[in-house]
């Protein structure tokens, strides 16, 4: 099943987060230099002009606190959806359930350098109506290994790897996603998908301690474009 866009359809930004992050004791809302992850991503997000509606989805009391601080809906998420025993396909099929709308733009926070314009251009290209989702990738290119075997090119003939074949990765920056075919697949990723590439700074994803360390120096430093 394909489902287009149309103008009277309702794009619903959803930001998840929760209080359990276990790689970076609160993450989300850990000082950021001069603000927080979670801060950061409603700054960027209520200055896009494609967004409907903001919710900020989470089991954790303060920062449903700080969504409404910014004036955004919130949604008070159950506990085994903030939990690890929940998998990505039961948490996906829960935010699709739990959100009103008829798109649904998965919005993380740890992925802090996607700017509001390159949010809204995003959006509009998912708008043209080619695809019933959209999901952010970046390009690898390096020479990969699964099982012990090299995964994308022949042991003998090692090309350089500007030459190896182009690996795109779902970072999941950004994911926009007809809600009928979300709550369908319980995925971020449709039936007739579309990918768009992030550059380097922009698919920063944090997941652990070094790398929120490392972003946080390229936030303060001010290596990265205007976000808002």
């Amino acid at each position: 099943m394909v489902v287009k866009f149309n103008s009277q359809q309702k794009i619903v930004a959803v930001l998840a987060v929760r209080a359990g992050s276990q790689r970076v004791p609160e993450k989300n809302i850990r000082k950021f230099h001069d603000t927080n992850l979670l801060e950061l991503k409603l700054n960027v997000l209520t200055r896009c002009k494609q967004i409907d509606e903001i919710v900020v989805n989470s089991d954790s009391e303060e920062m449903l606190e700080i969504g409404r601080k910014f004036n955004v809906s919130t949604h008070k998420r159950e506990d085994y959806f903030a939990s690890s025993k929940a998998s990505n396909s039961e948490f996906h099929g829960h935010i699709a359930e739990m959100t009103e709308g008829d798109v649904i733009f998965l919005a993380p926070a740890c992925s802090p350098f996607i700017s509001s314009a390159r949010h809204d251009e995003i959006i509009e290209h998912f708008k043209s109506g080619e695809f019933d989702s959209l999901t952010s990738t970046h390009l690898i290119k390096g020479h990969l290994w699964l099982d012990n075997k090299p995964l994308n090119y022949d042991l003998g003939d090692v090309p350089n790897s500007q030459d190896l074949p182009d690996i795109e990765m779902l970072n999941y920056g950004v994911s926009l996603i007809n809600r009928e075919i979300m709550l369908k697949n319980k995925a971020l990723v449709g039936d007739n998908p579309g990918f768009i590439n992030l550059n380097s700074i922009e698919s920063i994803d944090i997941n652990t301690l070094e790398e929120f360390e490392l972003a946080e120096i390229i936030y303060k430093e001010g290596l990265v474009e205007k976000l808002f």
